[in-house]
């Protein structure tokens, strides 16, 4: 039984405007995430998202049906990002050794920038999710998205390596190698994924906000994010390194994406 989704692009290759307008509203979330946790920064995000968008409703009439058109959609943004460089993220680059000293510096035991224990929830979530997504930026192109399609969005094999054109052995394999990468960096550094681990995310919130990393007046993730530092604290400490990524939440496009691409259409 086809969704509205697929009706919607049955109709909007016939040339219906609003039908274009319902696939773009179907599809802008699914887009800026994955481009979100490709680039970290949202404001690379949406710029690459638009580029992403306005590729799939131009191209809406190659789409032939053979794969899901939300599978469609991934291949086309996993083919730009792969090679997308964001301006912010650019500049945020480092390999995983290097990243882990930065995690390692500016351990505090309180904060002075919590006023409260909801301001200190904010800002506690705000490093979670930035740390988390900043671990990705540690890996290459190839092997961030393998990551992200396998591991957090929890494609199999066979769909990863359609999305991204390779083949299976070599979809499993890749994630296998970026799997191990991500999970022992977190069991070593991270005091989620291991209570051993003397970090915690309320001792570096004086650090990263000095650093220019989180503004405590505009904060990037926690103003729209469920508390998933909790939920994570909860599992048993062999899950908690799976769930460290997936339990970061699914963000909503801005709305000044939707704008720009109507402002197109």
């Amino acid at each position: 039984m086809e969704d509205q989704l697929d009706i919607s692009v049955k109709a909007a290759i016939a040339g219906d405007k609003k039908s274009l307008e319902a696939v773009l509203d179907g599809i802008k979330d699914l887009v800026y995430n994955l481009s979100l946790k490709m680039l970290l920064f949202p404001e690379d995000a949406e710029d690459a998202s638009q580029e992403i968008l306005i590729r799939i409703l131009t191209r809406l009439s190659t789409f032939k049906s053979e794969s899901s058109f939300k599978t469609w959609v991934y291949r086309v943004a996993s083919n730009y990002l792969i090679s997308y460089k964001g301006k912010l993220a650019q500049n945020f680059a480092m390999s995983l050794e290097e990243y882990g000293d930065f995690i390692d510096q500016g351990q505090k035991s309180g904060t002075k920038y919590a006023q409260n224990a909801g301001e200190l929830a904010l800002l506690e979530e705000e490093v979670k999710v930035s740390c988390t997504q900043g671990i990705l930026m540690c890996l290459s192109e190839q092997s961030r998205l393998i990551y992200i399609l396998g591991d957090i969005f929890e494609f199999n094999s066979q769909e990863g390596a359609n999305i991204l054109g390779i083949q299976a052995e070599n979809f499993r394999q890749g994630l296998a190698r970026s799997r191990k990468k991500v999970r022992n960096f977190l069991e070593k550094k991270c005091g989620l994924a291991n209570s051993q681990n003397p970090c915690r995310c309320s001792r570096k919130i004086d650090f990263l906000i000095e650093q220019g990393l989180i503004e405590p007046t505009k904060l990037r993730f926690a103003p729209i994010s469920q508390r998933s530092i909790e939920m994570v604290q909860k599992l048993e400490e062999v899950e908690r390194v799976i769930e460290m990524h997936r339990s970061n939440p699914d963000f909503p496009s801005p709305e000044s994406l939707r704008n720009k691409i109507n402002s197109i259409l």
